[in-house]
């Protein structure tokens, strides 16, 4: 009993024993496997980490972290290059993209994160007002939409105010909103909204407004003439004087720009009537009233003879006999040296017809008569002349 005891004891303590050497064998495999690991250190699509690897190659390292090597990936290192001790490895996966500049669309691949970095490296030179959407500081994900659009020059005429602006727009509304111009009611624009915008375009805002005016006008007076028999041919009187009268109008007016285009006539109110001038003229024949006998017996003589008006320097409207020029237009009449030929005196000039001495002068002298006329032009056309008169009464 005693040595079955013995020997059950012993048995036990040989697989104790065999049991802990196991242990240990395989706790000193495992720390032999570990501590001969290689320290790599990796940085994998932007994020670091430190991996303890027995790879062989920067390959196997991404093998066995089931990682998959495209052609266009990015890899710091060639896949062939050998496992050391705390290497250092970057690894970017590609991207499919669509890149669209200036309409020309191209499928490409790329491992940059933003777009600011995409654009540098296709080598794509980025003018400061050139469109890039979405925004330069996007990060770029899987069969993302990326859209260039250069910038060209434009002549801007906003109202008659001319600038060059840069345009990336594709028609002349879009070019409107980006930059900012807001179109009233009335305003147009040239090209059309749905033109196109082409380099060195002009594009022309016009701004319309219509505004209303009121305006007051004359409204001229009527002359109304009436023969008097008491007057001599020639001679006239004025009876009623005339007035103006006065209309106010209103109008809509069409401005561009500030400058009038066009009006039209909305309404009108007469203010103020206008009142007739009515004047005489004379229809007694002065040949009726010069009998054969005194035609016979009629003083004739020569004289020098010039003209004038009463609008000339130095001149009155009123002649010495008081006929009023400006009132009687149409009169015949000359101015005498009262001593030669007697103020009042019906008299025919040769030339000039049937008249009355009805003025004088301080220059005329003897036989010297000076002859009226209405305006400038009748009298620069008689100029001077040495002519036949004849004295009537």
């Amino acid at each position: 009993m005693k040595n079955l005891l013995s020997k059950a004891v012993s048995k036990k303590k040989w697989t104790i024993f065999i049991a802990s050497f196991l242990v240990f064998a395989a706790t000193i495999c495992f720390i032999t496997f570990e501590t001969t690991k290689k320290t790599v250190a990796m940085t994998i699509d932007g994020k670091r980490k430190v991996i303890k690897t027995h790879a062989d190659t920067v390959g196997d390292i991404l093998a066995d972290l089931n990682i998959t090597l495209q052609k266009h990936d990015y890899l710091s290192l060639p896949a062939e290059t050998k496992v050391k001790d705390q290497l250092t490895v970057e690894w970017m996966p590609s991207k499919k993209v669509n890149l669209t500049v200036d309409g020309k669309k191209e499928v490409i691949w790329t491992t940059a994160n933003t777009i600011q970095e995409l654009v540098q490296d296709e080598d794509i030179n980025i003018h400061p007002n050139d469109e890039v959407k979405p925004g330069k500081d996007t990060k770029i994900y899987k069969n993302m939409n990326i859209i260039v659009m250069k910038a060209f020059p434009v002549t801007l005429n906003n109202g008659g105010k001319k600038e060059k602006v840069w345009s990336t727009s594709t028609t002349v509304g879009d070019f409107l909103k980006q930059q900012g111009i807001v179109l009233k009611k009335l305003d147009r624009t040239n090209p059309d909204a749905n033109q196109k915008v082409k380099p060195n375009d002009e594009i022309k805002v016009i701004r319309v407004k219509k505004v209303t005016d009121v305006v007051e006008e004359p409204i001229e007076y009527a002359i109304v003439t009436k023969k008097d028999s008491n007057l001599s041919q020639g001679e006239q009187k004025v009876i009623q004087h005339g007035q103006k009268g006065l209309v106010q109008k209103l109008y809509e007016v069409v401005k561009e720009n500030g400058k009038e285009v066009s009006r039209s006539l909305i309404k009108k109110n007469v203010v103020k009537e206008s009142k007739s001038k009515v004047v005489a003229v004379g229809s007694k024949q002065l040949t009726n009233q010069v009998s054969r006998g005194s035609q016979e017996t009629a003083r004739e003589l020569y004289v020098n003879s010039t003209a004038y008006t009463s609008n000339c320097n130095g001149c009155s409207s009123r002649t010495a006999t008081g006929i009023n020029l400006n009132a009687n237009p149409n009169i015949k009449l000359i101015a005498v040296d009262p001593r030669v030929i007697p103020l009042g005196s019906k008299v025919y000039v040769e030339g000039y017809g049937y008249a009355i001495a009805g003025d004088t002068g301080g220059a005329i002298k003897g036989n010297f008569i000076d002859v009226y006329f209405e305006n400038k032009s009748d009298a620069y056309r008689w100029g001077r002349r040495y002519v036949k008169i004849r004295i009537l009464k």
